[in-house]
This record gives C-alpha cells, sequence and structure tokens, in this order.
C-alpha cells in the first residue's frame, strides 16, 4: 500500500514538474491562476 502511495506521488510530482519546467515557470503559473480568480470575483473571465 505504501508503495503504491509513493509511486503515485512520485508520478505526480513528476508531471507537475514536466508542466511547469522551472521554479520561475511554476511560480508564473499560480500568478496567472491568481489573477484569473481575482477577475472572476470582479465579474470578468479568465
Amino acid at each position: 500500500m505504501v508503495r503504491k502511495l509513493v509511486t503515485a506521488a512520485a508520478i505526480g510530482m513528476a508531471v507537475m514538474l514536466a508542466g511547469c519546467n522551472t521554479v520561475r515557470g511554476a511560480a508564473a503559473d499560480l500568478n496567472s491562476a491568481a489573477n484569473c480568480t481575482e477577475d472572476a470575483i470582479r465579474g470578468g473571465r479568465c
């Protein structure tokens, strides 16, 4: 059971890192999501 959990976590982290490539890319993704949320709160669109 623990082995499956560790494997799933490792795969998830690999996919996340592949999508962002760098820490700077991850920060840009988070910033984009925050801007989208803020726009949606104000009645705008993402």
